[in-house]
């Protein structure tokens, strides 16, 4: 699989604003292209339908959404590459060099994926990359950065599938930088959190990073951060396909589904509440059935529930903590 790759070259001469973002967005959609074809081989039956859609302040997107899966109850994958005035309150929880000093007009674009299985013995996992980019008033580049991860949310207590997805994870990272890996493992940790339960984890984690800008600490460039993060978008191959072929045939009972619903009840709190992407793109009109792909298609609410000990459910809520899974010297 061959992506293009989006390099700029501080060295080379400026490509025009209208150029880089042509570039960034024939990239992510390669890779969009890549994830479509990988999901719908893995599901084994399912076949994703294509909605375009356009944002009134500029630009838009292509929604892709299985509904009809063998392995999977809802699956989508979407790209965007969206421009324009960033409001204010986006402006300070953004963060970006210029947004604090006026420099509003904003160019995103990225892929984003969440598929959620129907069996409960197979995990949930979210992928996103982006790249951003802010302008002054006379459209000069004030700052741009790359942002991402992927993170894995079980429903059953199968210790083995969060080794081999860390362990796979780790070993992508290490080709390109050797802190990537603990330094982003542990932003995921700390970014996938329901604060408002106690600090419950949404799951077993992952990688996140944001504001990743080239040269700067990590001493990458441009063409360097971008072969990562491409990387990063082709990590399901290793990190996730194995989980899935091993548990798909699994049988599971009623009280393991209802757990399952249970589970994303949780999930759709982190993303509601908690979540950048959710709440950036609500803050900037992207269009709403995009914005929340990423919810289950059924999810439960239970009040106050209550696991035994030794129960499924309660080794699934204390694998939640965080642990160096990939350096557990245990399973897989």
């Amino acid at each position: 699989m061959s992506a293009a790759v989006f390099p700029i070259d501080r060295t080379a001469p400026a490509l025009s604003t209208e150029s880089r973002r042509a570039e960034a967005t024939r990239w992510i959609a390669g890779l969009h292209d890549e994830l479509t074809s990988f999901f719908g081989r893995l599901d084994r039956g399912g076949a994703f339908i294509e909605d375009r859609w356009e944002r009134p302040g500029g630009g838009g997107g292509v929604a892709r959404v299985m509904t009809d899966g063998v392995t999977f109850e809802k699956a989508g994958i979407n790209r965007s590459a969206v421009m324009g005035e960033l409001p204010e309150l986006a402006a300070r929880r953004l963060g970006g060099r210029g947004a604090a000093a006026g420099a509003t007009k904003f160019f995103a674009t990225g892929v984003s994926l969440v598929v959620h299985p129907r069996s409960p013995k197979v995990p949930t996992v979210h992928l996103n990359v982006r790249y951003f980019e802010l302008t002054d008033e006379q459209g000069q580049l004030t700052d741009c950065w790359y942002g991402g991860g992927t993170d894995l949310t079980p429903f059953y207590p199968h210790e083995d599938d969060a080794r081999t997805f860390h362990r796979a994870l780790r070993t992508m990272c290490d080709r390109h930088h050797p802190q990537f890996y603990t330094d982003f493992k542990r932003w995921c940790d700390e970014y996938f959190v329901n604060t408002h339960r106690d600090n419950e984890a949404r799951g077993v984690g992952g990688i996140f990073f944001d504001h990743r800008r080239p040269s700067e600490e990590n001493g990458l460039n441009h063409e360097q951060i971008t072969a990562f993060v491409t990387d990063v978008a082709r990590s399901l191959r290793h990190a996730y396909e194995p989980i899935v072929d091993r548990r798909r045939d699994e049988p599971f009972s009623a009280a393991e589904r209802d757990f399952q619903l249970v589970r994303r009840g949780r999930y759709v709190e982190f993303n509601l509440v908690h979540d950048r992407g959710t709440v950036f793109g609500l803050q900037t009109q992207a269009r709403v059935e995009s914005v929340l792909m990423s919810l289950p298609p059924l999810a439960m609410w239970q009040y106050a529930p209550r696991y035994a000990p030794g129960s499924f459910e309660a080794h699934l809520t204390a694998m939640l903590a965080p642990r160096d899974w990939a350096s557990d010297g245990a399973g897989v």
